[in-house]
């Protein structure tokens, strides 16, 4: 049976379907020596290349999934060559993974690593508004007009954010919990009302909790991996 050649790199644990289509459109993927286009199937038997390597499909493929506490300079991503401080080599995991998400490198927390691509797929649909938890400390006192302006959408990117659950934790420190994904949106969201963030930890995706040490994993246990797809049987396979 032939399958999509984004969905085949997702299913082998080499990427998500998101970063494969962004490999096809750079021309870095090959099926038999052809350079592949977005919609192309791979046949079985099929050679499939990226940037050279050949990429194998084991017969089964036993799904990773991790918590990782990322500290403050890792960056959430997979391309060894453009960032020596990436995820991957820092964590140093035996088999082939993938983040889910990002958090961009001057804040810490959880992220979650996986060669699942489905899962992937469905978590990073904003739509499907899976809750993501922030602590965040921003440069001077903050007051009920910041906290009720942050909870009723802010512009940014030429967008109002949607309304979200925001609490005053201290003087300066308040929580937040979002089901958008947009680039560096409480930085974003906090300039817009006058205020630097100075530290920013993710401490919850949906029900994955982080309670691990800077810098170090773990995986998830069977009771989370349960209730995760609980959370996620309604949301579309559909991919970016």
């Amino acid at each position: 049976m032939a399958t999509r050649i984004n969905k085949y790199l997702s299913e082998v644990g080499f990427c998500s379907r998101r970063k494969a289509d962004r490999l096809i459109e750079e021309r870095k993927v090959t099926i038999n020596g052809e350079i592949t286009e977005i919609g192309s199937k791979v046949e079985e038997g099929d050679q499939v290349e990226v940037e050279g390597e050949k990429i194998i499909k084991s017969t089964k493929q036993k799904n990773i999934y991790l918590a990782f506490n990322k500290p403050i300079g890792i960056v959430c991503t997979t391309d060894r060559r453009v960032e020596p401080d990436n995820v991957i080599d820092f964590i140093k995991y035996p088999k082939r993974i993938f983040p889910i998400g990002r958090l961009d490198k001057p804040s810490e927390g959880l992220i979650l690593l996986t060669n699942d691509g489905d899962i992937v797929n469905k978590i990073l649909r904003a739509r499907n508004n899976h809750e993501k938890e922030y602590i965040v400390s921003v440069n001077r006192p903050i007051n009920k007009d910041f906290i009720q302006r942050m909870s009723n959408g802010v512009e940014i990117l030429d967008t109002i954010t949607q309304n979200c659950f925001v609490k005053q934790l201290g003087q300066k420190t308040f929580k937040i919990i979002l089901t958008q994904g947009l680039n560096r949106q409480i930085r974003r969201m906090c300039e817009s009302l006058g205020y630097r963030v100075r530290s920013l930890k993710r401490v919850r995706i949906m029900n994955i909790k982080l309670d691990v040490p800077t810098g170090k994993y773990r995986e998830l246990t069977k009771e989370e991996l349960i209730e995760l797809n609980r959370l996620l049987e309604n949301s579309s396979k559909t991919y970016f």
